[in-house]
């Protein structure tokens, strides 16, 4: 059920720096599809960043951790007062199933309306 994007010429993608990816063959090719919009990939301060906190702990956020607390107090202290509360989750599917399932039991209704 999960289709591949190039389907006819599919690429394989072995690396990628900043906004670019690069395939088997040395191609480069913009990455307009993944979540790198903000700092690319490979950013140096990320990786040193991420591999800090991989050798101190390596799991999600189903576990208490005042890194958590720290961060959503941080990061809803530059919020209006109205978006006070944070929801952690793995990814955007997760955020949008949340939103789907918050949205729901405000109003009440079962209806979903979605453009593609």
């Amino acid at each position: 059920s999960c289709k591949v994007f190039y389907a006819k010429d599919p690429l394989k993608i072995v690396r990628a720096q900043g906004q670019y990816m690069f395939d088997e063959k040395g191609e480069k090719y913009l990455d307009c599809i993944n979540n790198v919009a903000h700092v690319g990939h490979s950013h140096p301060y990320v990786i040193k960043a991420a591999t800090k906190q991989m050798e101190l702990l390596n799991t999600n956020s189903r576990f208490l951790h005042d890194n958590l607390v720290q961060y959503a107090q941080r990061l809803t202290a530059t919020l209006p007062e109205k978006l006070s509360v944070c929801y952690f989750v793995n990814s955007g599917s997760e955020a949008n199933d949340l939103a789907l399932r918050l949205a729901r039991q405000y109003h009440g209704h079962q209806d979903v309306i979605t453009l593609e």
